[in-house]
């Protein structure tokens, strides 16, 4: 069993900086690209930024130069660091992470997180 869970999220001012976590734990036996997705409401779910596990970054353009993508692969754990937040930046953040299990090490398969509120608001 594989499980990835989001934290972090939460209210901040315009202008501000807010950091997602997002762990991975259960039977894993290695992990490749880990990304970060949101979905605002009554919207389709939006990539935001993805990471390979050997650390090449990749970003949409709404959040180039913002967000900061990172990972700490002793911990299996993807982070956003997310700089000069703006009110269009609300959304629920969604982990997502190519992962190889113990029981299945030659079958990558995709899981996802439940997801964590991020509220950009004065």
């Amino acid at each position: 069993q594989v499980q990835l869970v989001e934290s972090g999220g939460g209210l901040v001012q315009p202008g501000g900086s807010l950091r997602l976590s997002c762990a991975a734990s259960g039977s894993i036996f290695s992990i490749s690209t880990m990304r970060w997705y949101c979905q605002a409401p009554g919207k389709q779910r939006d990539f935001v930024a993805a990471i390979t596990s050997g650390g090449s970054t990749n970003y949409a353009g709404s959040v180039k130069g913002r967000f900061t993508i990172s990972r700490d692969n002793a911990k299996n754990t993807v982070y956003l660091q997310m700089n000069s937040l703006k009110p269009e930046d609300t959304a629920v953040y969604y982990c997502n992470a190519d992962i190889r299990s113990t029981t299945q090490p030659l079958l990558p398969l995709s899981y996802w997180g439940q997801g964590t509120q991020l509220t950009v608001s004065s």
